[in-house]
């Protein structure tokens, strides 16, 4: 398994991938019966509000749907 596989390596280029677009991951630390621990979700720097993982819960979206919503971002960009 090579390091960019890490999850911590993921999650700090997806953290640069989010900043570069004013948005910020969050993700949750309290452990839920229906989701466990660590679901994420995207804030927007300038107005603090949840933009992406939030419906139909807090916190609801995995890694994989924050990789996708920043890549969708960046292709979007190009």
């Amino acid at each position: 398994m090579s390091r960019k596989e890490f999850e911590a390596s993921r999650m700090r280029r997806m953290r640069r991938v989010a900043g570069r677009h004013g948005l910020t991951i969050l993700t949750a630390e309290k452990l839920t019966a229906k989701q466990g621990k660590g679901g994420h979700a995207l804030r927007d720097d300038e107005s603090f509000k949840v933009v992406y993982g939030h419906h139909p819960l807090p916190f609801t979206a995995t890694l994989e749907d924050i990789e996708a919503y920043l890549d969708k971002l960046e292709a979007a960009e190009d």
